[in-house]
């Protein structure tokens, strides 16, 4: 597929000799959703900031759309939405002048049809003559998802957008980003949320320290990286794992009724029916046994662990 974004060997060093970007180099692909997760400083909000052209690179480049952020700034900052962590909106602004004032700075001409339909899918319809400052947080974190979509972008940022925001709106604003994403925008988010981008991203990008570690499909990743786990539930509760039973690295849990026994699903053996005959040599009752898989956030949890 086509990439709408090429990042190549990206460097920021700040004045202070902090480096907040290590050498990233990335492909986004037109029409996908990439989410980009890792921890408090990893350099999420940097690389997003230089994409958008609010902060300067030490080294490397990026393109947008086969054009680059320096050369042809005007160019790609028109085609780039971007919602920010922060609520950096005027508080006396109303809700339809906010948009329409955003879309003439990329110079767009009015578009009264186009405003009222974006209003309407963000259910801001009926705010949009009220003052900013009358407005709720998330009314305010879905205006600003307007202000970012005012002039038709075709790349749409979203940093943190759903910090602080209860969980009713996170579900809406998710489903406006699959709306988007159908429409042809192509969606880079960052989040705190591991589930949220389990749920919708289509690729998963990890960043730590300045450096990005892995940029994997997600389901690839997910069975690629996760492990799965049996889990045996037992008639009667144990004290310990039996003897004989050792070579499998159980783990006793539930009070003593329940044995896990994690394993590699990309294994040649599983070694699944040899434990259940041992488990029966052993003289123990099966009530029920059912299979997990690991989630995202597990994976992400122990990739960031092998680093520190």
């Amino acid at each position: 597929m086509k990439s709408i974004v090429s990042v190549t060997n990206l460097s920021k060093t700040y004045s202070d000799g902090h480096e907040a970007l290590k050498d990233v180099s990335l492909e986004i692909a037109d029409g996908e959703i990439l989410a980009l997760l890792g921890p408090n400083g990893a350099g999420k909000t940097t690389l997003i900031s230089i994409i958008c052209g609010i902060v300067n690179a030490s080294d490397g480049s990026v393109s947008v759309d086969g054009h680059d952020i320096i050369a042809d700034y005007r160019h790609t900052r028109s085609l780039i939405g971007l919602v920010p962590q922060e609520l950096t909106l005027g508080h006396f602004d109303k809700v339809w002048n906010t948009l329409c004032f955003s879309r003439g700075l990329f110079g767009k001409a009015p578009d009264p049809d186009y405003i009222e339909r974006l209003l309407r899918n963000l259910s801001l319809w009926s705010k949009k003559d009220t003052e900013i400052m009358a407005l709720s947080g998330g009314m305010k974190r879905r205006v600003l998802i307007g202000k970012a979509l005012a002039h038709e972008p075709k790349v749409l940022f979203l940093d943190e957008p759903t910090a602080g925001v209860d969980v009713e709106l996170r579900k809406d604003m998710w489903a406006l980003v699959r709306e988007l994403r159908e429409s042809g925008v192509t969606i880079i988010l960052t989040t705190h949320y591991i589930e949220e981008a389990e749920e919708i991203a289509d690729r998963v990008g990890i960043i730590d320290g300045g450096r990005l570690i892995l940029v994997e499909n997600k389901q690839e990743l997910m069975q690629k990286l996760g492990r799965k786990a049996m889990i045996i539930e037992l008639d009667e509760s144990l004290a310990e794992v039996p003897d004989t039973l050792a070579r499998w690295g159980l783990e006793l849990s539930g009070d003593g009724s329940q044995l896990t026994y994690t394993y590699d699903p990309r294994g040649v053996r599983t070694g699944i029916p040899d434990l259940l005959q041992a488990v029966g040599e052993a003289g123990l009752a099966v009530k029920d046994f059912k299979t997990t898989q690991s989630s995202l956030e597990e994976i992400f949890v122990s990739l960031v662990k092998g680093r520190s």
